[in-house]
């Protein structure tokens, strides 16, 4: 065989395993009893869990502790999951900017002691660019 079979195997064999490897990383969209169900398992594989913020009849996040004079790695809200289930949500990092004006909230990270612990949080905000109806 020519080298350049050879080294053209190889490549493709390397491709290949970084593509399995990656693939075996991905995480799935769960809700909070699923992401339970997951713990209790032993299973700590990361999550997504997509859910709303918790607010009260005036619009305040309901759960929401954030003191960063004290702590200002430590995030706590309450999120509700598309199930309604609703559960403590802890952030070790600063509370991301714009968080209260945020529709939907994704987490990444699993749940420990019915509580969850969160690596990662994606918001979507209310867009500027929303239609609105134009009146003549």
């Amino acid at each position: 065989m020519k080298t350049s079979y050879i080294i053209g195997l190889v490549v493709i064999g390397i491709a290949i395993s970084i593509i399995v490897t990656t693939a075996g990383d991905a995480s799935s969209y769960v809700s909070f009893k699923e992401a339970i169900e997951l713990a209790k398992d032993g299973d700590d594989t990361k999550v997504h869990v997509v859910g709303k913020l918790s607010k009260s009849t005036n619009g305040e996040i309901i759960g929401m502790v954030y003191a960063p004079q004290l702590d200002p790695n430590y995030f706590e809200f309450q999120l509700i999951d598309q199930k309604n289930e609703v559960k403590k949500v802890i952030y070790s990092n600063p509370k991301p900017q714009d968080f209260e004006r945020s529709e939907q909230v994704v987490i990444i990270g699993s749940m420990k002691n019915d509580v969850f612990v969160c690596d990662k949080i994606l918001m979507k905000c209310p867009s500027k660019y929303q239609e609105t109806e134009i009146k003549s």
